[in-house]
């Protein structure tokens, strides 16, 4: 498993965010693009956790060990903050804790509400996220993604 994924998928999202942030268009418009945006973002938050710890596994593990590890790792979904102080441990109890200081506050928000508007957003209520909001989540959903890769090592 490579982090070339992540890497693609940031610029997907790098590329859409900007398309968005050009268009002169209707606030309802924006809403519609801002809910799309989210959902991608929180897509972005899963694939980035697993193949940050999957990557881990499979670097530092014997090949059963790995394939158990990213068995495992399929079944992340809705990674709020807690889910992913949750895998953090399982590698390592001090990931966790340290994890867990860094992202108090701003971080552990962000991640929280891309999730919770994710859910909203599916389950087809309406969250009133708007387009600037979900770009700066996203701004701060990066920054723990690149905690995660600091913790694991280089690829």
């Amino acid at each position: 498993m490579s982090q070339v994924e992540i890497v693609r998928l940031e610029q997907r999202l790098n590329s859409l965010f900007k398309r968005v942030g050009e268009l002169d268009a209707d606030p309802e418009l924006q809403a519609h693009w801002a809910r799309y945006l989210c959902i991608l973002v929180s897509g972005y938050l899963e694939t980035a956790v697993r193949e940050v710890y999957g990557g881990y596994a499979e670097r530092t593990s014997s090949l059963r060990v790995a394939r158990f590890v990213l068995q495992r790792l399929d079944g992340v979904q809705n990674a709020n903050m807690e889910r992913i102080l949750q895998t953090a441990g399982a590698f390592d109890e001090q990931w966790r804790d340290q994890l867990k200081d860094i992202t108090e506050g701003d971080l552990k928000d962000a991640v929280d509400s891309i999730v919770n508007n994710r859910n909203q957003i599916a389950h087809g209520r309406d969250t009133g996220i708007s387009y600037s909001v979900v770009h700066d989540y996203y701004q701060r959903v990066t920054k723990v993604v690149r905690l995660l890769q600091e913790q694991c090592g280089p690829e």
